[in-house]
């Protein structure tokens, strides 16, 4: 297995079993088997809720893996916007309450269901297209001097899978606080 592989495999454990197959995955245990309700639930107001979280960690994922790393169009430009029932084209990062809120209450969780499956398989298209380790996509060198020092696998991984990671071990505490189970 190859550094390119081992992303395609870890980035897969973030997403759900409409990604890779596997309902074994970290995806599948933190935001699988859970109503709309649940998924809209802020157990106490300073945690998010499991939608906003997953919308996110997606928003975020498209970000980075289509128009930073790839310099294509997101997968929110395919339509989604409509479909997910907000006209929020960030990732949420400064976002007050009321529009933690706000977002909560208005996205579609089936719909941002889909739409994290779908960014999900763009990435995992975008990275079996890159080349020789050190060629990460049409701007790699324009990340590579964002994180000078680093590896670029080192920084593909942070941002396709560790960030994805640390938000869902939030979502572990917003689906215990609700009284959710662990997932597992």
């Amino acid at each position: 297995m190859d550094a390119r592989d081992l992303l395609i495999d870890e980035h897969g454990r973030m997403h759900a079993a409409g990604v890779t197959g596997d309902k074994g995955t970290l995806a599948e245990r933190t935001f699988g088997g859970l109503s709309d309700d649940q998924m809209r639930a802020r157990p106490r107001e300073d945690l998010n809720s499991l939608a906003w979280l997953m919308w996110h960690i997606a928003r975020a994922e498209d970000i980075f893996a289509n128009v930073i790393l790839s310099a294509r169009d997101q997968v929110l430009d395919d339509g989604w916007l409509a479909r997910l029932k907000t006209p929020r084209r960030d990732f949420g990062i400064g976002m007050t309450k009321p529009e933690v809120a706000d977002l909560t209450a208005r996205v579609d969780v089936a719909a941002l269901r889909e739409y994290r499956d779908a960014v999900g398989r763009r990435t995992q298209e975008v990275i079996r297209g890159f080349g020789p380790p050190d060629c990460f996509g049409a701007k790699g060198e324009l990340v590579a001097k964002a994180f000078t020092g680093r590896p670029r696998i080192g920084i593909l991984g942070a941002l396709l899978v560790t960030h994805s990671a640390m938000h869902m071990g939030e979502a572990q505490t917003v689906r215990t606080a609700g009284g959710f189970g662990s997932g597992i």
